[in-house]
């Protein structure tokens, strides 16, 4: 393997190892500050972050807002108490060595206040923001606020050229670097764009080489571009090493870090993990971001696959083919269905899948009635932890705090999920987010015996390769 050496990013010299920020409570002050601490950058996550109570327990996230308004406002003061506990452990067990970073997703809700409110409650402590899942514009701008590096995560060169030319070019000195996150491997929320098909995956080398003649153009051929999914062994990755193609290059290990001894994840979780085979994690659409997402495909997954097949078209008057009358709901409301599906859905419906619950697209989709009191449940007691929501139909935007449309009853509560998972919740029933490579793990002999390395031992065997 290719000798691995110091690059300089932040302003400073790391190791080209940065440590993936997981989201809900996954990513912690612990497991960053130790990743920081053996020379890399560490990184925490600022989605929902855990807060402790004086004897080191988790303070679970509960809401007793009566609005949803009310509810987000909760939100927001936990996510910054939260980050701000993170930070400060990652910054003690780092002991100064290293970088932490936080990671965002811009779609969270209240992102820019959560932001804000950790940076200043933890000045001095957190060395650079990492944000994707969105068009983070204002990244720059609250960077330069509180004078910390910024790393915008992108799937592609014209990504960062719409960065650059309506925001970061003001800001050009504290781009840190740019995370290259491949749609086709990373693991959580990927940026798949409408041109791309999630089926056909294409090889970084060439997106990225891409993304590094459109950082050139700007004058950017030493800013790092920090590439993300798919990283396992470095020596499989030695023709980018020193590459002067590429540039300054390193590398994100998200989904390695979980099965690690700092790693907040459930044993049941770190388990499930070093068993998994290839195929095992899906690229998937019902997120309630409107992002495809890469989690692995359990119960959970399987559930949200079915409920969507078991989904017919309708139209509120007889037109063409659709000519078969249907009821809807306890007041049995007329639609009209093709002759063919209200055949499927009279089979749907002796499965005991009885409930029909409408769609925005002018479908309904049907699932048990204990299924859709749990999914009006979930849809009512939303918190708004994401800026729009097409489960729940909220929007952060005032006046009424709705995207216009129904709310959409082929996603989740992704929060809930998130966070039962995060905290020994069950791994079958639950979302669980991997990158596409976890089932290298049963087959890396590093794991034999259900070995689970510390963080230090995960970066020491990542340097000394195989």
């Amino acid at each position: 393997m290719k000798a691995i050496n110091a690059i300089r990013m932040g302003g400073v010299d790391v190791l080209p190892l940065v440590e993936g920020g997981k989201g809900v409570a996954v990513s912690t002050g612990a497991s960053c500050g130790e990743w920081a601490g053996a020379g890399g950058v560490g990184t925490f996550s600022g989605v929902n972050a855990d807060s402790y109570d004086a004897s080191g327990r988790v303070i679970r996230q509960v809401y007793h807002g009566r609005t949803r308004v009310q509810r987000h406002e909760e939100l927001v003061a936990y996510g910054i108490s939260g980050g701000i506990t993170q930070a400060r452990e990652a910054y003690e067990r780092s002991g100064g060595q290293g970088r932490i970073h936080i990671n965002v997703l811009w779609e969270m809700g209240g992102a820019e206040r959560i932001l804000r409110g950790v940076l200043e409650g933890a000045k001095g402590l957190i060395n650079g923001v990492t944000c994707g899942a969105g068009m983070p514009y204002k990244l720059a701008e609250i960077s330069r606020e509180f004078n910390v590096f910024y790393y915008p995560i992108v799937s592609s060169g014209r990504a960062f050229t719409a960065l650059w030319k309506r925001s970061y070019s003001k800001v050009a000195e504290l781009l840190g670097g740019v995370v290259y996150e491949d749609p086709w491997l990373a693991g959580g929320h990927n940026g798949l764009s409408n041109s791309e098909d999630p089926n056909k995956p294409e090889a970084p080398y060439a997106r990225v080489l891409k993304l590094r003649e459109q950082m050139r153009a700007f004058g950017l051929g030493e800013v790092p571009i920090i590439m993300a999914g798919g990283v396992w062994w470095l020596e499989e990755w030695e023709d980018w090493i020193d590459n002067p193609e590429l540039g300054p290059i390193a590398f994100q290990f998200g989904t390695r870090p979980l099965v690690t001894q700092e790693s907040p994840i459930s044993e049941a979780w770190k388990q499930k993990l070093l068993t998994l085979q290839p195929g095992d994690v899906l690229l998937q659409p019902f997120s309630p971001t409107g992002f495809y997402s890469s989690a692995v495909r359990n119960e959970f997954l399987r559930d949200l696959e079915h409920r969507n097949e078991r989904q017919v078209a309708i139209s509120p008057e007889p037109v063409g083919e659709h000519t078969a009358e249907y009821g809807v709901g306890p007041r049995k409301r007329l639609v009209w269905l093709a002759p063919g599906d209200l055949q499927r859905v009279h089979g749907w419906e002796a499965q005991g899948y009885t409930e029909a619950l409408r769609t925005p697209d002018s479908t309904l989709v049907f699932v048990t009635p204990e299924n859709a009191r749990e999914i009006l449940k979930d849809q009512t007691d939303c918190m708004g932890c994401l800026s729009h929501c097409r489960f729940s139909n909220w929007t952060q935007h005032g006046p009424d705090y709705s995207n216009g449309k129904k709310a959409d009853p082929r996603s989740f509560c992704i929060q809930k999920t998130l966070q039962d998972i995060a905290h020994d919740g069950d791994i079958d029933h639950n979302l669980m987010f991997a990158g596409h490579n976890a089932y290298r793990f049963g087959a890396d002999p590093f794991y034999s015996n259900g070995f689970i390395p510390s963080v230090k031992q995960l970066v020491e065997r990542i340097m000394s390769g195989r």
